[in-house]
């Protein structure tokens, strides 16, 4: 699975950093939590240690979180332990790769489209996996809207192992994709200190 073993190298690291924009991410989990009702079936791609699902399963009847990175997945389940949440599922597997318990009411993609091999595969795979009248909610680093000198940057850190695959990409651009994808956006904005970083609320048509 591509960059599987550059998340469980630095899984452990990534564990033990801390949220950069506290009010920023409290803003996103109230957002998303909005779209939520008691009886979905929730989903989340990419959910790394899993601190954000451990936030929003208890919002919903039933939740699946999956991940690349076996070793986040284990921190995952570590932090699971210490609650006594019955209803959240962790599974390894690649973004793009069908799901069982499809279709899902909700998905949600947190940090994790600018990292897919190919962002309008990645978002028809998501198409599939929701419901019709189901909701995509995602929150998405884009690069294009960032400094110039960033791009360079990060293929510099690429060839000495320090960064994934990385695709850049703008706002604008990202909600043209999501549209062309089948999705109504209904919600879209910047939350806390970022104005690079974009929170998209978008209904399956």
């Amino acid at each position: 699975m591509a960059d599987a073993g550059f998340w469980d190298r630095t899984a452990r690291k990534y564990a033990a950093s801390k949220i950069a924009d506290m009010g920023g991410y409290e803003e996103t989990l109230a957002r998303t939590r909005s779209f939520l009702m008691p009886e979905d079936h929730l989903l989340e791609i990419g959910c790394g240690t899993g601190s954000t699902a451990l936030k929003l399963a208890s919002c919903v009847k039933q939740m699946t979180a999956t991940d690349i990175s076996s070793e986040m997945l284990a921190i995952a389940e570590e932090k699971r332990a210490d609650t006594d949440l019955e209803n959240l599922r962790f599974i390894q597997t690649e973004a793009t790769k069908p799901i069982d318990g499809a279709p899902f009411d909700v998905a949600c993609a947190f940090s994790i489209l600018h990292l897919l091999d190919d962002l309008d595969e990645g978002l028809a795979h998501l198409h599939s996996l929701i419901r019709p009248g189901g909701m995509l909610i995602t929150k998405t680093a884009c690069l294009r809207d960032m400094s110039f000198a960033l791009p360079p940057l990060i293929k510099v850190m690429q060839w000495i192992g320090r960064a994934p695959h990385v695709n850049i990409f703008s706002s604008a651009a990202l909600e043209d994709a999501m549209r062309k994808a089948g999705f109504e956006i209904i919600e879209s904005g910047y939350h806390g200190k970022t104005r690079t970083t974009r929170f998209i609320a978008a209904r399956r048509t």
